[in-house]
């Protein structure tokens, strides 16, 4: 079963480097507290990541966290809710748990999927960030590489 990263924006646009700008782009996060979800494994995220380490965090996303994501902030093309509707009509599938079951098999590639939007759009963190949004998350601060606590910040903030 492949890994997800689940890759959040922190920082906005001003006094970012045009380099780092676009590498945000291809991403799709344009916007602050966007979240976008990739898998480990693709060619070339890595370096992306090197390179906007210190505007996002990321992190390996887990089941229950993504089957809620998805039932909190999934939108269909045309910035339509997603319900059980049209999971059953779009992957024929009944719950969302078992679309993000999909997900995470390799099945549904959310990030090549044209149904579902690829951004989900997410509030700041109920509770406030526990460190600064300008240092790595070793040194007192919210940036960089988190493992499986991203979970607990994306909780906080659907």
């Amino acid at each position: 079963m492949p890994e997800l990263y689940a890759i959040i924006r922190l920082r906005g646009i001003p006094d970012t480097p045009p380099d780092v700008e676009y590498t945000l782009n291809l991403l799709r996060l344009r916007r602050k507290f966007n979240l976008v979800i990739y898998p480990k494994d693709l060619p070339g995220l890595e370096g992306m990541l090197k390179k906007v380490k210190d505007w996002v965090t990321w992190g390996e996303i887990d089941l229950e966290t993504l089957a809620l994501l998805l039932e909190k902030r999934s939108r269909a093309v045309g910035n339509v809710k997603l319900d059980n509707d049209l999971l059953k009509k779009y992957f024929n599938v009944n719950s969302f748990r078992e679309l993000a079951e999909k997900i995470m098999s390799g099945e549904v590639i959310l990030h090549k999927q044209e149904l579902i939007k690829p951004v989900f759009r997410l509030h700041p963190p109920r509770g406030g960030f526990k460190g600064s949004i300008k240092r790595p998350v070793g040194d007192h601060g919210e940036l960089g590489y988190r493992g499986k606590a991203i979970n607990d910040l994306i909780k906080r903030m659907l």
